[in-house]
C-alpha cells in the first residue's frame, strides 16, 4: 500500500490541489491542449496575456530554435479581454483547476482596465506581466523600473477583487530590489522569471532571425539564471514565489520547490512534449514516493 502524499499548495489564501501550472503564453487559454493533457490534473492554467483591446503582435518571424531553448517575439498577440471572458473562460470553468490571467498592457490604466472588468469574472487570480513596455515612460518595462513597479501593483490592487501575482522581469541588476517593490506596492504573490532578452542572426542570410530583431529567451539554457533569481527573491520577501523558466521535468520542479518556490510554472516544454505537464505531477508524486515525502509543503525553500 502506498504512503499518503498531499500534494496541495496554497497561495495568496488560493488552494491549488498540486504545485505545477502552465506558464502564460505557452499553453493558449486552454483549449489548444485539451485533448493532450487532463486540465483536471493541474493546479492551474495560467492563460496568455489578455489586454483591454486585440492586440495583433509583431510582425514574422518572431519564434528562432536555439541551443537549448528558443526566442520569442509574439508580442502578446490576443483578442482582448471581452472576447476572453465570453470564448476562453467558460471553457476553463468546465474543468477542476484554478483560473489565473495572465494581464498586459501598454499604460497602467490598460492594466486596471483589465482587472477592472474580470473583477466579477470566475478567476482565481491575476497574473500582472510587468515586462511590457510602459510607453508613456519611453517604452521601458514597467518591471525594470523599482517606482514603476510599486506604482502599477498598488492601482491594479485598487481594482482587483482577486490576488495579483506580479510576475518579474529578469532584466534587472537586482531581482530583490524589484520582488521588494512589488510587496511594497501590495502584491500577493510573485511569479519568475520572465523571459531573458536574446537575438539570433542568420549567418548565412546576413539578417537577423526575428523581424523584432529582440526575443524574449526561454527553455532549459535559462533554468540556472531562474533558480538562482527564485532563490533570491524568495529571501527578499516574505510572499508566495511561483518560479519558472526551463522546467523540463519533476527533477527541475522540485528544484524550484527546495529555491524557495512555492508552486511552478511549466512553460516551453509544452511546445516539445504537450502532455508534460501532467508528466511533471506524476513525476513529483513518484518522487515524494521515492523519498517517503508525505507533505510537499516541507520541499519549499529546503535548501
Amino acid at each position: 500500500m502506498k504512503p499518503e502524499i498531499h500534494m496541495n499548495v496554497e497561495i495568496a489564501g488560493v488552494e491549488f490541489k498540486n504545485p505545477v501550472m502552465t506558464a502564460s503564453g505557452t499553453f493558449g487559454s486552454g483549449a489548444e491542449y485539451g485533448e493532450y493533457v487532463d486540465l483536471n490534473r493541474l493546479g492551474a492554467v495560467v492563460t496568455k496575456g489578455v489586454a483591454s483591446v486585440p492586440w495583433s503582435g509583431n510582425p514574422t518571424p518572431r519564434i528562432a530554435e536555439t541551443y537549448g531553448g528558443m526566442l520569442n517575439a509574439v508580442g502578446l498577440q490576443n483578442p482582448g479581454v471581452e472576447t476572453f471572458c465570453q470564448r476562453d473562460l467558460p471553457f476553463l470553468k468546465q474543468y477542476d483547476t484554478r483560473v489565473i490571467v495572465n494581464v498586459c498592457g501598454k499604460t497602467v490604466e490598460d492594466y486596471c482596465q483589465v482587472a477592472e472588468r474580470l473583477a466579477e469574472e470566475s478567476v482565481d487570480m491575476l497574473e500582472i506581466n510587468v515586462s511590457c513596455p510602459n510607453v508613456k515612460e519611453g517604452g521601458i518595462a514597467f518591471g525594470q523600473d523599482a517606482k514603476a513597479l510599486e506604482e502599477i501593483t498598488w492601482q491594479v490592487k485598487r481594482y482587483a477583487k482577486q490576488p495579483i501575482i506580479m510576475k518579474l522581469s529578469p532584466n534587472v541588476a537586482d531581482i530583490g530590489e524589484m520582488a521588494r517593490a512589488a510587496e511594497a506596492g501590495g502584491a500577493d504573490a510573485l511569479s519568475l522569471i520572465n523571459t531573458l532578452t536574446g537575438m539570433k542572426i542568420d549567418v548565412h542570410k546576413k539578417a537577423f532571425a526575428l523581424a523584432n530583431r529582440t526575443g524574449g529567451l526561454s527553455g532549459p539554457a535559462i533554468k540556472p539564471v531562474a533558480v538562482r533569481m527564485v532563490y533570491e527573491a524568495s529571501h527578499a520577501v516574505k510572499l508566495p514565489v511561483i518560479g519558472m523558466g526551463g522546467i523540463q521535468n519533476a527533477e527541475d520542479a522540485v528544484e524550484f520547490l527546495l529555491a524557495g518556490a512555492t508552486a511552478v510554472s511549466v512553460g516551453t516544454a509544452n511546445f516539445a512534449n504537450p502532455c508534460v505537464t501532467q508528466e511533471i505531477v506524476a513525476g513529483m508524486e513518484a518522487y515524494m514516493e521515492q523519498y517517503a515525502i508525505k507533505d510537499i509543503r516541507s520541499l519549499i525553500g529546503a535548501v
